[in-house]
């Protein structure tokens, strides 16, 4: 019985440590471009109106989880933000660990700005961000202290004071997966913009992916939306999922780093 109980326990703490691949594996044939803005500061991005699988760069040949892809997909949203970041590193300099922590850090996306055309400058995207204790209780609760190892899995709920949408209320799964780390977020509240309704629940979801390689931390993320005609007649959801895309992965990437 105790053989029977050790070697799963032996291999799911093993797996997290498989051999690092390298970017070029997990995205063989990618071209020069997409790798190049991959490697920079700002990250690859890419949107699509309605669903275009063969557009997708973590579609098709890539080694991406297809549960990733599919898991968006499933939900038929009319916008997709597709981005892939790359933050350098050494052999060794980061783990997943790296990353879960950054994860936890809920608070720290409070203020961090993005480029308002129609404002003409920076502006903070959360004006207040905390963690809850659930879908059902919106009592704050603080961010936990750095922890020693990976739980297999765990539940979050937050609120976002979003500048556009006032408070928006999400909840992110995360999970242990084959080569790394897949948190998933999606909205369970409603999206409103004074007092109509501009996502339903659980219509915005978004699927980030995170992978030690040998070049550093690859971060993979789709985001999906759906909204009615009217909405997206008068919003720039490509723009608007974007930027909140662009400022998740930016402060998951600097809280790796450092």
């Amino acid at each position: 019985m105790r053989v029977v109980l050790f070697v799963p326990f032996f291999f799911l703490t093993l797996f997290p440590l498989a051999a690092q691949r390298s970017f070029n594996q997990i995205f063989p044939g990618i071209l020069p471009a997409v790798r190049d803005a991959a490697f920079s500061n700002e990250g690859f991005y890419q949107s699509t109106k309605k669903i275009q699988r063969s557009t997708l760069v973590g579609s098709s040949q890539s080694a991406i989880d297809p549960q990733i892809i599919e898991t968006i997909l499933f939900k038929q949203p009319g916008f997709l933000v597709e981005s892939i970041l790359v933050v350098h590193g050494k052999a060794g300099e980061y783990s997943l660990l790296d990353v879960y922590n950054a994860l936890g850090k809920i608070r720290e996306l409070k203020g961090r700005r993005y480029h308002s055309y129609t404002r003409n400058e920076y502006v903070p995207l959360f004006e207040d961000v905390t963690r809850i204790e659930s879908a059902q209780k919106n009592n704050p609760a603080p961010d936990p202290p750095p922890a020693s190892k990976i739980p297999p899995s765990e539940t979050i709920h937050m609120r976002l004071k979003d500048v556009n949408f006032g408070n928006t209320y999400y909840r992110g799964d995360m999970t242990l997966v084959p080569n790394g780390l897949r948190y998933s977020l999606s909205n369970n509240k409603n999206i409103t913009y004074f007092f109509v309704p501009v996502i339903r629940e659980e219509r915005f979801n978004v699927q980030l992916y995170f992978e030690i390689i040998a070049e550093g931390v690859l971060i993979y993320a789709l985001a999906g939306a759906d909204v009615s005609d009217f909405v997206a007649s008068r919003v720039d959801m490509p723009s608007a999922i974007g930027k909140r895309l662009a400022v998740i992965i930016s402060w998951v990437a600097e809280g790796i780093s450092g």
